[in-house]
């Protein structure tokens, strides 16, 4: 044997001794290993047997709600059905003396807190109690049911107005002071004043043949009396082990309105909050919780669910639970006997195992946590210098020389990343800016050539029609004067027919302005806004004067403008009929000029703002589109586009803002003369 040979032969027979006497104490693995594995498994039975009685609990409270719903509908139904209230109904008519005492009767009997008749328009046609308002909203989902035939019964939330148009009492006790609650959400308000009602409706027949509902409801807020039955229900006397206690509740929100869980001895936490995790879990993501939760001052094994009103919406929760403190005190009586028992049968072999196993397990306690502080991030972590000289030794200098190696290739690889990122982020925004370069030019492109084509287009729709038109003039003077007094029998048809080539020439010169503007360029002259503004509003006072629409006017503009007065006129009128068009049944027209500085030029500014139905977005990016209206019977689609161009000409703006529904302003801006 050599020298090299003679240690590794001792080494491995230092860790063969070892392992030989972790095998001779299996106490110490194989027992503690089962002995966790069967109480990690019972625990957990444990609490899924708990879990699953509080679902089972929450089971029935469920289908005892559900019965109720489903009785009162029925019981509704069947008041409705009845003879002796057909018989008031269709013979005597209502409302009479005998027939609120009927629905005064019936309420008492089923517990409602109002019940009533009414028909499709919202009107209380009878009510059992007397009622602060004559209607009530008939918008209910039970209500239009019931109206359409169909029986319907619900649980929903009534405002504090609406229980008070039955009664000021019925208000006042759904009213809940809000008890401030460790772990809920804070409470804004200091006061519940909405009512959670068990709302139902049944159809009826008036003896005109119109369609009613008769409609009853009761309030749940502090209705201890339904709690108390739901938990009588679950809880019996039996039903849990000792020092344990069942609780029901009914949330209106996250806010108690009814329950028996107590605040103090004596007291019920009617006003407190539920938890916020609950809360988000229950109303906010619509699941059911199922587990433990802090109710007011304690933990409870508990079930939550939605209660969904006749809107499909999520206003409330229905809760059951048991008290988990005995479950828990059992639990750790069980789990402290079973300990004491293991560490009476093991303690006389810890000292052993502790001797024979601390050179064996420290090194490999400091590589776990090595490599789970590598795991980490913390790549600087080390095993350090191991005293034994065996396996576990060797194993620990390798580790750390993987560290080592796996560091140097993190940092290359952390350097590389950087730069791959740097260069992909240079690359992104150059391919971005070219993306942005191509895009305007793509969109200056478009633009010139439809312009370019609409010009050429217009010049020679204009130099064709212009030929006929002339023409058409010049034959039609030349029959007048064949026709010599005979024309005056045809004079109106003369009229017409100068007045219809009179509008054709306008045309052709709007489309010969719009296509060579530059050739109509007229004179300019220094003046005041509010006197071009007062030129122009003759001109559509007969269009004002058919409507309904007000017109005002606020002249604060104190600087000149030197646009041709003509042209200033054309583009104040087309905004003036767009606005008076927008507006068919009404409104008001604001037409407002002052003085307003634009990137640091001082001129003028005009608005002018209807109140009529508005642009939607889509439509404002076209609006200044030449031919583009959306007039189905009228308009060239050429005002807005003239009239910006003579704005810009004369280094103005022209820009639009609207909202749909709420009116359109646009705002003309003109540099002041020079």
């Amino acid at each position: 044997m050599s020298r090299d040979q003679a240690p590794r032969t001792r080494k491995r027979r230092s860790v063969r001794y070892r392992l030989l006497a972790i095998a001779l104490v299996p106490m110490l693995v194989i027992l503690p290993l089962l002995l966790g594995i069967s109480l990690y498994r019972w625990n957990a039975r444990f609490d899924a047997m708990a879990i699953s009685k509080v679902n089972d609990d929450l089971t029935i409270a469920h289908q005892y709600m559900a019965r109720i719903l489903e009785n009162t509908d029925s019981r509704l139904a069947s008041v409705s059905e009845s003879a002796r209230f057909q018989n008031l109904l269709q013979q005597n008519g209502y409302p009479n003396a005998a027939f609120t005492s009927l629905l005064k009767e019936i309420a008492q009997a089923r517990q409602f807190d109002f019940l009533y008749i009414v028909d499709d328009n919202g009107r209380i046609l009878a009510s059992a109690y007397a009622t602060a308002s004559s209607s009530v909203r008939s918008s209910w989902p039970i209500i239009r049911s019931a109206l359409e035939g169909h029986s319907k019964t619900a649980v929903d939330v009534f405002e504090a107005e609406e229980l008070g148009a039955f009664s000021p009492d019925l208000a006042a006790r759904a009213r809940i002071e809000i008890v401030p609650t460790l772990g809920s959400t804070a409470a804004t308000p200091s006061q519940e004043s909405r009512g959670l009602v068990l709302h139902s409706a049944t159809a009826l027949t008036l003896p005109d043949g119109r369609r009613a509902a008769l409609v009853g409801g009761t309030l749940l807020n502090q209705n201890l009396a339904f709690v108390d039955t739901i938990n009588d229900l679950i809880y019996h006397e039996a039903g849990l082990p000792e020092g344990s206690q069942g609780t029901a509740t009914l949330f209106l929100g996250d806010i108690r309105i009814s329950t028996n869980v107590r605040l103090f001895e004596g007291q019920r936490a009617i006003g407190t909050r539920v938890s916020e995790v609950v809360r988000n879990a229950v109303l906010d993501q619509g699941r059911t919780w199922r587990d433990s939760a802090f109710v007011v001052s304690d933990w409870f094994i508990s079930a939550y669910e939605p209660i969904i009103d006749s809107y499909g919406r999520r206003v409330g929760m229905l809760y059951v639970g048991f008290l988990q403190k005995p479950f828990t005190q059992a639990k750790y009586e069980t789990l402290l006997t079973l300990a004491g028992a293991f560490l009476l049968a093991v303690a006389a072999t810890v000292p052993l195992f502790l001797i024979w196993a601390t050179n064996i397990f420290r090194p490999l306690e400091r590589m776990t946590g090595a490599i789970s502080r590598v795991e980490a991030g913390d790549l600087s972590a080390r095993t350090g210098h191991v005293k034994t000289k065996d396996e576990i030794g060797e194993v620990a200098f390798h580790l750390d020389h993987l560290f080592d190696l796996l560091q140097q290739r993190d940092a290359q690889l952390r350097h590389w990343n950087d730069e791959l990122n740097r260069r992909v982020e240079e690359r992104a925004h150059q391919l971005h800016q070219a993306t942005m370069q191509l895009e305007n030019t793509t969109k200056q492109l478009v633009m010139s050539e439809k312009l370019a084509a609409i010009g050429e287009i217009s010049a020679g729709i204009a130099h064709e029609i212009n030929n006929p038109i002339a023409v058409m003039q010049g034959n039609l003077e030349v029959i007048r004067e064949l026709m010599g007094a005979e024309a005056e029998k045809a004079k109106v048809e003369f009229r017409l027919i100068d007045q219809q080539m009179a509008r054709i020439s306008e045309i052709i010169t709007k489309l010969l302005q719009f296509a060579k503007p530059q050739e109509y360029a007229g004179y300019t002259e220094h003046y005041a806004v509010a006197a071009i503004v007062s030129d122009t509003l003759p001109l559509v006072q007969h269009l004002i004067r058919k409507t309904t629409i007000t017109l005002e006017r606020e002249d604060r503009a104190s600087r000149l403008i030197a646009m041709n007065r003509t042209e200033l006129q054309q583009v104040l009128v087309n905004l003036l009929v767009n606005a008076i068009h927008a507006m068919p049944h009404g409104g008001r027209l604001l037409l407002r000029n002052h003085d307003s500085d634009m990137d640091g030029w001082a001129g003028v500014a005009i608005e002018v703002a209807d109140t009529g139905a508005g642009i939607s977005a889509e439509v404002i990016e076209r609006v200044f589109d030449p031919f583009f209206t959306t007039k189905t019977r009228e308009g060239t689609g050429l005002g807005l586009s003239i009239s910006q161009m003579l704005v810009t000409r004369q280094g103005g703006r022209i820009s639009v803002s609207s909202e749909p529904g709420r009116g359109t302003t646009f705002l003309v801006w003109l540099p002041e003369a020079r």
